[in-house]
This record gives structure tokens, sequence and C-alpha cells, in this order.
């Protein structure tokens, strides 16, 4: 069995794979078609989308694509629905950095950290104020997956009350439903969007449910720019609707230097640096992919397997 395989991860892999495997390392975008041309597998990562679609679709013999993203909106889905290749993704490996990052922000927003740091650059010595609490705050996860599941994890022993929203709650303690969170948006100081991105999530907050959150609320987008309808998030900040957004992605990447979101009252932009770990994500990525080629050559059912017409 031939695998396309990037170099990035052959230091984690060097002796993990089996004698069956036949690897074929490539090392970057430009190179993923050539590798893959002649394979039944192949891990991909954040190439452009073009690169990964010229590399799926020139290659006949692909069964099973894994990706180390867990995002996977930028692969072409319909075509490999049409050719029933297995698409797997990488939920979990960015489950705690992801994690971090966002109750970082969380507590930056509460404590005002964006403007000490604009002080700093600007020589000024700020006026003591007071800043909020987060202990005995509440908090909205939209989207309660690995990533949401790990936020409130996190969050819970600052003392943040966390609510969970997703697709199938199943009864859990403090999860509801995807169609109950928006008459309750006002109950909540921090609004944390981590849901995937799939045509039915597209804009998922816009003008009415920014006007639906509290006045003194934040609202953290660690997820994709298009779940946030942008121009609406401009207005509602200028409006002093909603008190500021910290927001990890955006629509599109990179956001370009005039781009109003930019100048927006308190809003901050991460540039898509939640998910960055220079020393775990490849091991970890490594990891569940050994696993799962494991589980593909003895035929059991693979882990994180995508629903390709759904898109997660």
């Amino acid at each position: 069995m031939r695998v396309a395989l990037p170099e990035m991860l052959r230091p984690h892999l060097d002796g993990q794979l089996p004698d069956e495997v036949d690897a074929v390392w490539y090392e970057g975008g430009d190179d993923v078609a050539a590798a893959a041309r002649s394979c039944e597998a192949l891990h991909t990562h954040f190439w452009k989308p073009s690169q990964n679609e010229e590399a799926i679709a020139s290659s006949p013999g692909l069964r099973w694509v894994s990706t180390t993203s867990a995002g996977v909106e930028t692969l072409p889905l319909r075509l490999m629905h049409e050719r029933s290749i297995t698409l797997t993704n990488g939920a979990g490996l960015h489950s705690e950095t992801v994690a971090e990052f966002t109750v970082m922000c969380v507590l930056a927003a509460a404590k005002n950290l964006a403007g000490y740091v604009h002080a700093t650059d600007a020589h000024q010595w700020l006026q003591p104020a007071a800043r909020r609490e987060v202990i005995d705050s509440r908090a909205l996860v939209v989207g309660y997956g690995s990533i949401g599941e790990a936020i409130g994890r996190r969050l819970r022993p600052f003392g943040v009350e966390v609510i969970g929203a997703r697709r199938h709650p199943d009864g859990a303690e403090g999860v509801i439903g995807s169609d109950e969170w928006r008459p309750r948006l006002g109950e909540f100081d921090w609004v944390i969007v981590a849901a995937a991105a799939t045509p039915e999530t597209a804009n998922l907050f816009g003008a009415a449910e920014l006007a639906a959150m509290a006045r003194t609320g934040w609202l953290f987008n660690i997820a994709r720019g298009s779940l946030v309808d942008q121009p609406a998030l401009v207005a509602a900040l200028e409006r002093g609707e909603i008190a500021g957004a910290y927001l990890d992605t955006t629509e599109p990447e990179p956001l370009p230097s005039d781009d109003p979101l930019w100048s927006a009252p308190n809003v901050v932009i991460t540039s898509h640096s939640s998910g960055a770990s220079a020393t775990r994500i490849p091991e970890r990525a490594a990891a569940l992919f050994v696993d799962n080629l494991g589980r593909y050559l003895r035929g059991e059912p693979l882990r994180n397997v995508i629903d390709l017409e759904r898109g997660y």
C-alpha cells in the first residue's frame, strides 16, 4: 500500500509505519499532487485549496484522505463524495492549544489587556479603572465539539458557568441543542464561536444575533471567519451593541489592511494563531495517523470520519 506523507511528519513517523506500507514523502503543497498520484492514501495539511484539489483529482487510486486540520471546508468534498473517498480530519489535535488561547482572550477582554498594550506603545500611564471579574460570569460556546469542550474545561476552574450548544446535546449537563442558544444570547458575558464551517453555519452570527447579545457581552470567534457577518459586527461594535470582539479568524484571510474591521472599536484580531503549536501538534497528528492507518489495514472503522455531505 502506497501512502503520500508530508516530510514534516517524518521525524514522528519513522519506525512507526507497518512493513506493508510504502511511504511517498513530499515537501509541501507544491509537491502533494505528484506524490499522491500513485497512492491509495494521502495525509494532507493546510495547503492551498487548489493544491489539495489537484492532488485528489489527479489520483485515481485514492481511497482515504487524512488531514491535520479540524475544518475541512477547503477540501473538495463533493469530488470525494462522488468517488467514495473516505476523509478523516484532525479533530482533537488542536483542542488543547485553541482552548488555552481562548481562555487567554477571555481574561484579556475582562482585564482590558489590549488597552494596556496600546498605552505602553504610546508611553501613556493609564488611570486605574474597574475591570471585570471572570468569576461568576457566564460563557456560551456555540459548537461544543472537542475544541468547545476543552474550552469549557478550562473556563470552569476560573468560576465561569459554561453552557455548550451542539446539534446533538444527548441530555448532557450544561449542553443545549443547536436551536436553543439564540433566545438565550443576552444571558452571557462571553459568547464563543467554535462551530464547523458549513453552508448551514455561514453568517451564523449576523445582525439579529449580535443585537440579542448583552451590551456588556464579548464575541470570540476561534472557528472560521465565514461564521460571523463581519459588516454586521462592525456596525454592532460602532453602535455599542456589544462590548467587543476577539477574532482569531476572519473572511478573507489574511484580512486586507483597509478592511473596516481593523478600525472597529474594541476589536482584537489575532491572525488565526489559536491553533499554532511548535511542539505537540505534529506529534499528535502522527499518532492519530498511525492509529488510523492500522485500522485501515485491518478493515476497522476509522477515527474522525467526516460526513462529506454535511461537511463535518
